[in-house]
């Protein structure tokens, strides 16, 4: 199984991970964890991303994908269960380069799992958390960003008939019901 979790922030994705993986067995690929990894390890790809992350900076696609890559070729071997990605990709150009990446590896996504809530739902549960990040100014505008880079996935991926839509409103038992019905049907 290898899906693809896509969301406005605060819609509900972090929480339902950990119920994926135990009910699903797939590994997630955490972009930040594959980073700090490859650092970790003094490969090339991390030689090349230590300056951009030691000074606070996006490390460059090509590094990124270069380790997503990486990532998900290890994981063919360690987990045949397959893999859930989560931010990511963000946008257009990512969703496309992801899929030119995982046709070279023979992995193709069989679903993406769009988390539809309404905006001020998200905006009531994100002020609800209390962290100092999550101020209303910030979090419309983190909303703003996902509306004009990533929601056109939805339409991309609804065209390749891959986007299944799960309502993230509700208790987190019954989110995870609507999600686990939609996952297992392709188990």
């Amino acid at each position: 199984m290898r899906i693809v979790l896509l969301g406005a922030p605060g819609s509900g994705k972090g929480t339902q991970t950990d119920a994926i993986i135990a009910r699903h067995g797939v590994s997630t690929v955490a972009t930040g964890d594959l980073l700090r990894a490859e650092v970790a390890a003094g490969t090339e790809l991390g030689q090349r991303a230590k300056p951009y992350m030691d000074a606070g900076e996006l490390v460059p696609f090509d590094i990124v994908l270069g380790m997503i890559e990486n990532g998900l070729k290890t994981l063919a071997v360690t987990n045949p269960r397959g893999f859930m990605m989560d931010g990511f990709p963000r946008d257009l150009a990512q969703a496309e380069a992801l899929d030119k990446l995982l046709a070279k590896i023979n992995q193709p996504l069989d679903l993406v799992l769009f988390f539809e809530v309404d905006y001020e739902e998200i905006v009531k549960r994100l002020l609800g958390r209390g962290r100092a990040d999550d101020n209303e100014e910030t979090i419309r505008n983190r909303l703003r960003v996902f509306e004009e880079k990533t929601a056109p996935l939805i339409e991309y991926y609804t065209r390749k008939g891959l986007l299944r839509t799960v309502r993230g409103t509700g208790t987190i038992e019954d989110i995870g019901a609507r999600i686990h019905a939609v996952l297992d049907e392709i188990a």
